[in-house]
């Protein structure tokens, strides 16, 4: 089954505050209300819409005292909460001691989404679970040290906590991403699409679908607690393949810019790109991420990479429609 439409009959409706909301946090609360929980989504502004059957709040999350609002009378806790890139190595931890404070506080299970950024440079290896975390760059041992921590914190019992990896978002409302708001929106218009670093490399990309779904799962599931699960992700492809079958859903190659080092392009200015250049090996290099470790104890399969193609076309279009006109 997809991890869209994964079972879960027989699970107790619990309270779930979901900190964030981005593409993954509004689609991850989205999935929690169509389960039947009752649903927080917290953000600085607490405006905006909310999907259906999910509560508005304003909480900052990286105070303390905000992180207690947020988290107050939730039995558990999704962490989706990012910040501007450049901000990350600063505000992050921040966040993380302001929200691991409240859970221990609480006593609420704590979900946090996570990234494949401790792992560094792998050189083309499968990562799995029990891949080693090799980061050299500031944010991928910025990572894995908040890692450490959660999962200290879960040993010591101070706080119930699990981690559930992703690799690049794609997918309907994602937009910061490198298969997001610089494709998608190019393509059906006929404009450059930008082909960032190797695009004839294998390279993991994971549905918001399935991200929602994951730790959605995560969140039901307190036997997978204490340890980093990766989240359901579709089998790798080459970008190419995947800008290929774009280009074959709109009926017409796609217009691809080789950027074979950073530099600005569409919404990647040059601030964010700055920041990303010691990130940049994920594209000079096989990026593969396997998850089925996850798929197998939870019975939940990935969407297939040609269904997050035309779902992510599909609601590009509807973005897109009102400035066509």
């Amino acid at each position: 089954m997809s991890a869209a439409a994964s079972v879960t009959a027989g699970t107790a409706r619990t309270t779930h505050a979901v900190l964030g909301a981005g593409a993954a946090g509004t689609a991850l609360a989205a999935e929690l209300a169509r389960r039947g929980h009752a649903v927080r989504l917290v953000d600085r502004s607490g405006t905006g819409p909310a999907p259906d059957g999910v509560e508005r709040l304003a909480a900052d999350a990286s105070t303390p005292e905000g992180a207690l609002a947020a988290v107050a009378g939730a039995d558990v806790v999704h962490h989706c909460l990012n910040v501007a890139y450049h901000l990350q190595v600063e505000v992050m931890p921040r966040i993380q001691r302001a929200v691991l404070a409240a859970v221990e506080t609480t006593g609420a299970r704590l979900v946090v989404l996570d990234t494949l950024y401790p792992y560094g440079e792998t050189h083309g290896e499968v990562m799995t679970e029990e891949t080693s975390w090799r980061a050299t760059s500031r944010k991928g041992r910025m990572r894995a040290e908040l890692d450490r921590i959660y999962l200290d914190a879960h040993r010591e019992g101070r706080a119930r906590v699990v981690l559930g990896r992703s690799a690049d978002f794609v997918g309907p409302g994602v937009l910061n991403s490198t298969l997001g708001g610089a494709v998608f929106p190019a393509a059906l218009t006929g404009g450059e699409v930008p082909g960032i670093g190797d695009i004839d490399l294998p390279h993991s990309y994971t549905n918001i679908e399935d991200v929602a779904a994951g730790l959605a799962t995560l969140g039901e599931h307190p036997e997978g607690d204490g340890r980093v699960w990766h989240l359901p992700t579709a089998p790798a492809a080459t970008t190419r393949e995947i800008l290929t079958l774009i280009g074959e859903r709109l009926g017409a190659p796609l217009t691809i810019v080789p950027l074979p080092e950073p530099r600005p392009f569409g919404p990647f200015d040059e601030v964010f790109m700055a920041e990303y250049e010691e990130m940049f090996y994920q594209h000079t290099e096989p990026q593969i991420m396997d998850s089925s470790a996850f798929e197998n104890t939870f019975g939940v399969r990935p969407v297939p990479l040609s269904r997050t193609v035309d779902s992510t076309l599909a609601w590009y279009r509807e973005v897109l429609a009102p400035a066509q006109v």
